[in-house]
């Protein structure tokens, strides 16, 4: 019986079909079938909070356009967060930046803010407006966005970086959350897939932009622009309504919880639910190479020799096309996949890593241009892609109501600063090391070691994909407790 299907039957009892099986009432079999059939009958007083799952069927046009709405921010999101690495072929010679110094602008100097405040601004997602909360990123993280682009050297760059990671980390704890009210279970992992559509989409936008934009009007006035942009959304934000909470009476505020009692509650989901940490270990895992390809650019020019304009158009392209399929397909595949085999989401993280890992050892060794170099780089696009619905999803499942945007940040602060931190900042060290030393390829050497290292992550998601239902079904049997 799939998750939930036990609290189901109890909610819907009146209107499922019958299935019963008469015997003679004086005989032993028809009295207990009798006693059986009184007991069903009685009305039973329902859970105190139902199951998520029970809540909403289907999505509404509503429900789609906030989406979509939410979508389109997390698109800006990654353009301007991954603005600075596009531009890496133009910035880095124009600011005299050493490697080390660019690995700690993409790294650290942005993930340590945005990961840590990601925690505080949960918090406040689980108990305030969550539009305005949106709204009020947006407005700081598109102000310094375009004040990046007065930057003279790595001083007056990290300081707007650094609180960039502010403004942003407000952004997914509460799209996520206002996502997981929206839609019900069956759909969430195609849901959660759309929304980190913003990811290829964002990234290869930010490529397009170094690519066709920046020659046109340098990168400077990129950051203007598209920090105006950030601006007027901001404003549309404030026009947004808020929506109610899953799990709480229409009109009802969510919890005042105090975030010592949130982080308590946060630590002990974590605890109890052994698929929930291996589905973040997992995250973390495939980080460390995403992190180190920061420097892919600057790879794709020193060490495969691409014109820095054309590697920057191609490779924008490649992966809009590449993460878009990747989301749509583990958004919905995965969803698919639970539904078939009964398995967590995860799980179908596995199996994709079986088929893609190798693929990705070649691509980092394959001359450029070569047919293996561009199939590796189309499906880590792609893979990448399919990362996002099935583990965010996860995560939101895994965990009470009351704590969902709190968690999530949790999962996005061990994402960024292990994961893309250690990535980052460890790979633009490796790579000044390496050349320290007259090792030829040091940038390739660099990224084929991530990639190594991240193939651990296939073994986090087939342990998490293997204990997902039993965790679920402890957190449901929580839920209609009224503990959960």
């Amino acid at each position: 019986m799939p998750p939930g299907e036990g609290a189901r039957a109890s909610w819907v009892w009146d209107i499922a079909p019958s299935n019963r099986c008469y015997s003679a009432p004086n005989s032993p079999v028809g009295y207990l079938a009798a006693k059986q059939e009184r007991r069903m009958t009685q009305p039973e007083k329902p859970p105190a909070t139902p199951p998520p799952d029970l809540l909403a069927e289907r999505a509404t046009s509503g429900d789609v356009l906030l989406l979509c709405f939410l979508t389109l921010l997390n698109v800006l999101n990654f353009v301007d967060r991954q603005l600075l690495a596009s531009f890496a072929n133009f910035i880095v010679p124009d600011l005299g930046l050493s490697n080390t110094e660019f690995g700690l602008l993409t790294g650290f100097a942005f993930i340590v803010f945005y990961a840590v405040m990601g925690l505080f601004m949960g918090a406040l997602a689980d108990r305030l407006h969550r539009p305005r909360l949106i709204a009020a990123g947006l407005a700081l993280w598109s102000l310094l966005t375009a004040a990046s682009g007065a930057a003279r050297n790595f001083a007056t760059l990290a300081v707007p970086r650094m609180l960039i990671g502010v403004g942003e980390s407000a952004l997914t704890p509460a799209s996520m959350s206002l996502i997981t009210d929206r839609f019900p279970s069956r759909l969430l992992g195609f849901a959660a897939g759309f929304y980190y559509m913003g990811v290829p989409i964002g990234v290869g936008c930010s490529l397009l932009v170094a690519g066709y934009l920046g020659p046109a009007i340098g990168w400077r006035n990129c950051f203007y622009l598209l920090g105006a942009v950030g601006l007027v959304l901001a404003v549309v934000l404030l026009f947004v309504k808020e929506v109610p909470r899953r799990g709480l009476a229409t009109g009802t505020a969510p919890p005042r919880q105090s975030f010592g009692e949130m982080v308590r509650v946060t630590a002990k989901a974590l605890r109890s639910s052994p698929a929930l940490l291996y589905t973040i270990a997992g995250g973390v895992a495939l980080h460390f190479v995403l992190g180190a390809a920061a420097f892919d650019q600057l790879w794709f020019v020193q060490e495969r020799g691409f014109d820095r304009v054309f590697i920057a158009q191609a490779s924008g392209w490649i992966g809009m096309v590449g993460g878009i399929m990747g989301n749509l397909f583990g958004g919905a595949g995965s969803d698919w996949f639970m539904r078939r085999f009964n398995q967590g989401r995860p799980m179908f993280l596995f199996w994709l890593g079986i088929v893609f890992a190798p693929v990705g050892f070649v691509y980092r060794l394959a001359p450029g241009g070569s047919f293996w170099f561009w199939l590796g780089l189309f499906l880590g696009f792609f893979q990448l892609g399919t990362f996002y619905g099935p583990t965010f999803s996860t995560v939101q499942e895994l965990v009470p109501t009351r704590i969902r945007a709190t968690v999530v940040a949790f999962y996005i602060l061990m994402l960024n600063l292990v994961g893309l931190g250690i990535g980052i900042t460890g790979g633009g060290i490796m790579v000044d090391a390496l050349i320290a030393r007259g090792v030829p390829e040091p940038y390739t050497k660099t990224l084929l070691t991530f990639t190594v290292i991240s193939a651990s992550a296939m073994v986090f998601f087939f342990l998490a994909g293997r204990s997902y239902h039993r965790d679920k079904e402890r957190l449901e049997a929580e839920w209609a407790s009224g503990r959960g």
